[in-house]
Order: C-alpha cells, then sequence, then structure tokens
C-alpha cells in the first residue's frame, strides 16, 4: 500500500483523523481565558495539535487496528505537553512515542488535551458537549439540535453556590424538555471530569470542589472515569465504533457520506477489521472498491 508510506499519511492524518474527531485545525485555538490558563499559549497549543496528528500518522502507517484509537498505552509527546500532562523523563522539543502512558491518563484520543479543550468552554469544562461528542463522534449517534430556548448554564467553574459544574449541568437537567437527550449524553461527558479546561488531569475543580467522575447511562450501566468509558466503549461498543470508523474513513476516500449503497463496502471492511486488519487495510479495502473506482477520473483518487 504504497499510498501509506509518505507524505501523504500526514495530509490523511489531518483530514481524515482530526477532523473526525473535531480537533483539526486545534492550533490556531484560542478561545481560553488566559488569566485561568496562561500556559494555555500558541507552542502548547501546537505541541497539543501535533500529538493527535502523529497518533493517526503512526496509525495508518503501521496499519494499528482502529480499537487503537481508544486503547493505546501510548502517546507522542514532546518537552513541552509531557510537562503539560505531568510525564517525566521527556527531554528536548523532538517528538518520540512514549509508552505506558495511562497511569498519567493519556493514551488514546480520549486521553489528548486537543479533545478535551476543545470540547470546553474558555473557562470551564462542558460535560454536555463531551458527552456529545462521545455519543456522535465516537458511537455515531445522530443528536436533535437543542431547543432554541434553553437556559444558559453559567460560564465559570467557581461561584455557583457551591455547585461543582457537574452539579449545575444536573439540576438544568430536571427539566423534562432538557432530560430526554441529556440523560443520553452527560454521564460520558461526567465520566471525562477528571480533564480540566486545557486537558490536564485533575481532582479538584476550579472552585477547590472534588471531581465526581460517576457515569450512570440510561440503562443502568455504570462506570467511572476515563478507565471506565474506555472499557466499556471497547468491550459494550467496539463492532459500533470500528464500523462508525470504517464509515467515517469510507466518507473521507469517496469525497462524500456514505449511503445505503455503501454498506456492503463497509461490511467488507468491518469485517478485515475484525479479522485482524488495521487501518491501512480499511484504507486499501475503500481505495479498491467499485466506488472509489468511479471517481477515479475526478482527483480524489490522489491518494492512491
Amino acid at each position: 500500500a504504497r499510498m501509506l508510506k509518505d507524505e501523504r499519511v500526514r495530509a490523511l492524518a489531518i483530514e481524515f483523523g482530526a477532523q473526525w474527531i473535531h480537533v483539526r485545525g486545534f492550533d490556531a485555538m484560542q478561545e481560553k481565558n488566559e488569566r485561568l490558563f496562561p500556559t494555555f499559549d500558541e507552542r502548547l497549543r501546537g505541541a497539543m495539535y501535533e500529538e493527535t496528528i502523529l497518533f493517526f500518522q503512526d496509525l495508518f502507517q503501521n496499519d494499528r487496528r482502529p480499537t487503537e484509537i481508544l486503547e493505546a498505552d501510548y502517546a507522542y509527546l514532546n518537552q513541552t505537553l509531557a510537562e503539560h500532562y505531568g510525564v517525566p523523563g521527556v527531554t528536548g522539543d523532538h517528538w518520540r512515542r512514549v509508552d505506558g502512558v495511562r497511569q498519567y491518563g493519556r493514551g488514546g484520543i480520549l486521553g489528548m488535551a486537543s479533545v478535551q479543550a476543545k470540547q470546553s468552554g474558555a473557562s470551564r469544562t462542558s460535560p454536555v458537549l463531551r458527552g456529545n461528542w462521545v455519543v456522535e463522534t465516537l458511537l455515531g449517534e445522530k443528536l436533535p439540535r437543542p431547543p432554541a430556548n434553553v437556559p444558559q448554564l453559567p460560564e465559570e467553574e467557581t461561584g455557583n453556590g457551591g455547585l461543582t459544574m457537574r452539579q449545575v449541568v444536573e439540576k438544568h437537567v430536571s427539566d423534562p424538555a432538557c432530560s430526554i437527550c441529556h440523560r443520553r449524553i452527560d454521564p460520558f461527558g461526567f465520566a471525562l471530569e477528571h480533564y480540566d479546561p486545557i486537558g490536564r488531569l485533575r481532582d479538584k475543580d476550579l472552585g477547590g470542589l472534588p471531581v465526581d467522575a460517576q457515569a450512570k447511562l440510561r440503562d443502568g450501566t455504570e462506570f467511572e472515569g476515563i478507565d471506565g468509558l474506555r472499557d466499556y466503549l471497547l468491550t459494550e461498543k467496539k463492532d459500533v465504533f470500528v464500523r462508525l470508523f470504517c464509515r467515517r474513513l469510507a466518507g473521507y476516500a469517496l469525497g462524500r457520506s456514505t449511503t445505503i449503497a455503501d454498506e456492503p463496502l463497509i461490511d467488507a471492511m468491518a469485517a478485515k477489521m475484525h479479522a485482524g486488519g488495521g487501518a491501512a487495510a480499511a484504507a486499501l479495502e475503500v481505495v479498491q472498491s467499485r466506488q472509489f473506482r468511479s471517481i477515479r477520473g475526478s482527483g480524489l483518487a490522489a491518494t492512491e
């Protein structure tokens, strides 16, 4: 698979990987409170983004299984990012793979500051945004838009009458009009509350209140924190996630949303993944498909 051996892999990592998980262009993100987060500068943002790009580059270059996106116990770090994460022993600006990073709350996309910071407010975390991201981006479920007259949640984690952000959200959700969707999404976001608005690990929020990362889904399933969420996704939702990866990759390669006519292709990709195939094998399956060959003349086949 020659397509996976040159600089085009980086384009794939950005245009497919970063785009899919909603962090494309993260290096330009400036919507954080500078008073609260003085370290969130251009250099750190760039490092957070580069970590994500290098992770997806490696995924395709080394034909890693799509489940690695969630279960990887390694991260690509330089000194800037390692210091942000509290990972010792990483010096210098050059990037290297560091193994055994789960103990620092890292590994896979769930542990990336780019993801956690993007799905947060300027001055606070957002269990709603993060939960919505899990449900739509990792599970592929479509959620209705919230109604227009929704009361705004406070912008800060402090000064909410002694309530944590989680408690503020839970109070808001007691409204029946809101609760139907929020019960679907918020527990996933609550599980990620140990990450602050710029993706650092924390035990207390900005108001000094202890973080509660217990999650209970509508079906009664309970788990806690990133480890519980990861285990849930890799056991209960593994097939859903792998198929969604195949669907998104097919859509990217074909340059359009997939349709019912593409289901056999997605079936073939998913079957290859379940037989132990990796991301490069999935990409190859699309490139060799009838659908892809039919757009060869349109310039989209340039990834071959």
